[in-house]
């Protein structure tokens, strides 16, 4: 389902002229062009890279150029068409191989011959004779070369380069070259097997390794696969590689370049925690991708965006009304897919793949905003909290590489995009950060409120549920946490700056086992109070009042974890509350 999912999206692409044709790769990362003559001479080397702009420095990176599809190779000696490394280019590298970089240079040379030799063009004619002339030997000492040898042979990718007379250009863009190369392409090998596609449902010869699939974070930087049998226990039948699971040539290219289209797109993927996240739209429609893709992941800084565009949008979709997003009118019938990737060694492994209606997905998404609704501070610049920003609170920031729990950003969006339970691992780890932090932010309590709003439970009822503070709760936990809040605040009061405060030293108990630390916590609070002015100590001593009364029982010796949920919400709101109520005063200050 993935993989015809994927090749269907490439034909759609390749309908509108948005991807590479099969046997291309449309945006290969190409850091030198090599010119050379008709006599084959080297007459330069030209930097191609682009400076970027990485905060308050700048860094070269590699253009991104349409040049032959790349085989796939581990420690194989396989040559590409005029684009390729030091190595099979020069027949020279950095790798203390030289006998080896030779075969690989003869390996190339060889190759260009075989799709060159009847092509009647000045270019072809100045690549023959470049490898012709060539002397790998003596790579290291050339003058071109020499002074930039290190970044060449840094596993830099190069293509040949040559003068037309009117206008240089990559030797990529010569028409005789381009169809060489497809003719070479398109040829069946009489040796290859074929089977019906189980994609295209095509007898045709079937890809014994598939392309690697880039842009996974984690993963190797060379690629990694999606399907792949590398090993006698993977096999079956007697298959080997790719005929365990017969996929054509063509199918294997479409899916490949489709995906590696999408990871490398910004409007497209999202990394989140330790997973990759794709979406797209059946026809290509890039409105729907980009609508549902915001709605569901947050808006990246910068992007020109407002977040009550998409909020409008995403309301009118899910009410089953059709929309207009980037001067593309969205239908709310029209079909939407997500596909979520994380590194496993050398593979992928597939946390998610959904496919729904973008109607149905804006009602789940909706609906996950709305549990996840909460009053926030007044600094905090998100309406509706960012998926990536969820995962966040699970984790400690103070660690070199902090992550998630593994399977935690997988679980969590298929529960925001069909509707179902949050899993258990969110909830705990908020939990965790809270004991440790003694912090509840306000995504924590969001994801609190939203956990048990979609987990119901009898010890977190829904009238502690709500954005704002429920001051006409009595539940018992509830009240607790507003106390415990109040509590804090009177210490603050009455000593402002200090560096160790009850919520330090007594939150997880106070919230775990009431019974032990809250007598001791008001007896406290009774000597904070003298030491404030009489209208100060008052109105404490009203608020005071006023949540005791609400206790009708003892308190508990201890509280079960949705308790403490429910403690930690009315916490929040209390301390929500008297912050509004200074910003307030500040205000009318001003």
């Amino acid at each position: 389902m993935i993989l015809q999912a994927l090749t269907t999206y490439y034909e759609a692409l390749l309908q509108k002229g948005a991807i590479a044709a099969p046997g291309w790769d449309g945006a290969f990362k190409v850091s030198f062009w090599l010119e050379v003559s008709d006599t084959g001479e080297l007459i330069d080397v030209i930097d191609c890279r682009q400076s970027v702009q990485n905060g308050k420095k700048s860094a070269l990176v590699p253009d991104k150029m349409r040049v032959p599809a790349h085989v796939k190779r581990a420690s194989n000696i396989a040559a590409n068409f005029l684009c390729d490394n030091s190595t099979y280019l020069l027949g020279a590298d950095e790798k203390g191989k030289p006998e080896r970089a030779i075969q690989c240079f003869e390996a190339c040379a060889a190759l260009h011959h075989e799709l060159l030799d009847d092509v009647d063009s000045p270019a072809a004619h100045a690549v023959l004779a470049f490898f012709d002339t060539w002397q790998p030997s003596l790579a290291p000492e050339h003058p071109l070369l020499a002074e930039r040898w290190k970044e060449i042979t840094a596993n830099a990718n190069l293509v040949f380069y040559y003068d037309y007379g009117d206008v240089r250009h990559p030797v990529t863009e010569d028409p005789a070259l381009q169809a060489a190369w497809q003719r070479h392409y398109q040829q069946a090998d009489p040796d290859a097997p074929s089977a019906q596609c189980l994609i295209t449902g095509q007898t045709a010869p079937v890809a014994a390794t598939h392309p690697s699939i880039k842009g996974v974070p984690g993963a190797q930087s060379s690629g990694a696969a999606l399907v792949s049998f590398n090993a006698p226990a993977f096999c079956s039948y007697g298959h080997e590689q790719g005929g365990n699971a017969p996929v054509s040539e063509y199918a294997a290219f479409a899916y490949t370049t489709a995906l590696n289209t999408l990871l490398a797109d910004r409007d497209r993927c999202r990394i989140i925690g330790d997973t990759a996240v794709v979406c797209w739209a059946e026809n290509a429609g890039n409105a729907a991708a980009d609508l549902v893709m915001l709605a569901a992941s947050g808006i990246p800084d910068n992007m020109g965006v407002q977040e009550s565009d998409v909020s409008r949008a995403l309301a009118a979709i899910a009410r089953g009304e059709p929309c207009s997003w980037l001067d593309e009118m969205i239908k709310p019938d029209q079909h939407v897919y997500f596909l979520g990737l994380a590194p496993n060694a050398a593979r992928l492994s597939v946390r998610f793949f959904l496919r729904d209606s973008i109607e149905h997905f804006a009602a789940h998404i909706q609906q996950h905003r709305d549990a996840l609704e909460i009053v926030r501070p007044t600094n905090d610049r998100w309406e509706s909290i960012p998926v990536w920003a969820l995962v966040r609170e699970t984790v400690n920031k103070n660690e070199r590489n902090p992550s998630p729990a593994p399977q935690l950003t997988g679980d969590l969006m298929r529960a925001i995009l069909t509707g179902s339970r949050y899993p258990a691992t969110l909830l705990n780890g908020v939990t965790l950060r809270i004991r440790a932090e003694h912090e509840v932010t306000r995504g924590r309590a969001a994801i609190i409120k939203a956990y048990y709003t979609r987990n119901q439970s009898k010890y977190c009822p829904k009238e502690v549920l709500t954005v704002k503070l429920n001051a006409e709760s009595e539940y018992l936990p509830y009240v607790l946490g507003r106390l415990f809040a109040v509590l804090e605040a009177v210490q603050d009061a009455a000593n402002p700056g200090i560096n160790t405060t009850i919520k330090d030293r007594y939150f997880n108990s106070a919230c775990a086992t009431p019974a032990v630390i809250f007598p001791t916590l008001i007896k406290l609070a009774q000597k904070h109070l003298q030491k404030l002015d009489t209208k100060i100590s008052i109105y404490y001593n009203q608020q005071l009042t006023s949540l005791m009364g609400m206790i009708h029982e003892d308190f508990p010796a201890r509280m079960t974890l949705p308790e403490q949920g429910a403690f930690e919400i009315g916490y929040y709101h209390q301390t929500q509350k008297r912050y509004e109520k200074k910003n307030k005063e500040e205000n009318e200050n001003v």
